[in-house]
């Protein structure tokens, strides 16, 4: 088993306002880093599990949670 990276969370007001979204997800958190990303990923994530699409969003969030188990994810 593979040993997961630690990258600590950056504090939320530490966060230039303009790279903020209204999500407090730990994933979203640790982008903190290199704030700009925040936003980039957050819109990709929106725009993959909520976009239009042939799948539902059931169907969608079935494969992440797939997806993550089989990586031994721990989120």
């Amino acid at each position: 088993m593979g040993v997961m990276a630690y990258i600590d969370y950056v504090e939320p007001q530490t966060i230039p306002p303009e790279d903020r979204v209204d999500d407090d997800d730990n994933i979203i958190r640790i982008h903190g880093v290199h704030s700009r990303t925040i936003r980039l990923h957050h819109d990709l994530y929106r725009e993959l599990m909520y976009g239009p699409g042939p799948l539902s969003r059931i169907r969608r969030e079935m494969l992440a949670v797939t997806v993550s188990a089989v990586n031994a994810c721990h989120y």
